[in-house]
């Protein structure tokens, strides 16, 4: 039996129930926000979404008790004071959701893995860390996942080849100051920079395009939800599954106590273990400028 938890039904937390249950990925769903209104609408939408497929799954309302045997819970609360391209605009919201929600969570018993999106995700999931007392690998940020996704399409459509085809990583914050690690970044079995010269104006170009593409959709349509419903999903499919795939997630820096996005190893007790990038010396100063601008934030 796996059972999923998720915490805060805006946009991204519904779009990730929906496609939960679509899927057929778990056998238990707990919805849980303050809205509870909002929370019986999607219970609603969702169990007739299934009437029509040979899917199953119980869910559960409201009640943080029904968390205790949970494999993993989704922290996806979500404030409404978005400053156009500061993710950091949320943090004082987010922060106060997170010292009423976690002393809850632990509380119902709860022993599985926290999957933390909320913004700004490296600063929460490392706020949901310390709030929890949970070990640092059963703690856990999606962190550059969705960025790193962004990269492979934006890279893909700049060769004229498929971004399914393009392997590497966005590291750092998910946020401001992330960067694409050029020297991790294959086509193929080749490296990006072998197969075709590009300029410091290309790759610079690439890289705000990958950062500045979830405040792209935002400014059309005034949400993010599927890129990242579809990445959770999938995080959720390998930690359940314990497949032990390679993602770019914010995890625990122990070094600088913090959580921030590097590419780790997941499997169904969480974080299984870092890799070890050979990163440049501009990549590697980059990293460190990431960790103080999380630093900063967690220190405010």
């Amino acid at each position: 039996m796996s059972k999923v938890g998720i915490i805060g039904l805006g946009h991204v937390g519904s779009d990730i129930a929906y496609t939960l249950c679509t899927k057929g990925q778990v056998d238990e769903l707990v919805l849980i926000d303050k809205n509870k209104e909002k929370v019986m609408a999607e219970y609603l939408e969702l169990t007739d979404s299934m009437m029509m497929t040979e899917v199953k799954i119980t869910i559960l309302l409201h009640e943080y008790r029904h968390l205790n045997d949970a494999d993993i819970i989704v922290i996806s609360v979500g404030s409404q004071s978005i400053d156009n391209e500061d993710r950091v605009s949320e943090l004082n919201d987010n922060k106060q959701a997170v010292k009423e929600i976690i002393p809850q969570v632990v509380s119902s018993g709860f022993k599985g893995i926290f999957l933390v999106i909320t913004n700004p995700c490296d600063v929460i999931t490392t706020l949901v860390h310390r709030e929890s007392g949970f070990p640092a690998y059963r703690v856990i940020g999606t962190g550059t996942s969705l960025d790193t996704n962004r990269m492979k399409r934006i890279v893909g459509e700049k060769l004229g080849v498929s971004g399914q085809s393009i392997n590497g990583y966005v590291l750092g914050e998910h946020g401001e100051s992330q960067f694409v690690a050029w020297s991790t970044v294959m086509v193929g079995t080749q490296k990006l920079l072998d197969v075709v010269s590009l300029s410091e104006d290309e790759l610079e170009e690439m890289k705000e395009a990958t950062r500045l593409g979830g405040w792209e959709i935002h400014q059309r349509k005034s949400w993010t939800s599927y890129g990242i419903a579809s990445t959770t999903s999938r995080l959720i499919q390998s930690i359940l599954k314990d497949e032990k795939k390679i993602y770019p997630l914010s995890i625990y820096q122990e070094k600088d106590n913090i959580h921030i996005g590097y590419p780790a190893v997941l499997g169904k007790r969480g974080i299984v273990k870092a890799l070890s990038l050979d990163l440049t010396k501009k990549e590697d100063l980059l990293f460190r400028q990431s960790v103080e601008q999380v630093t900063q934030y967690l220190e405010q």
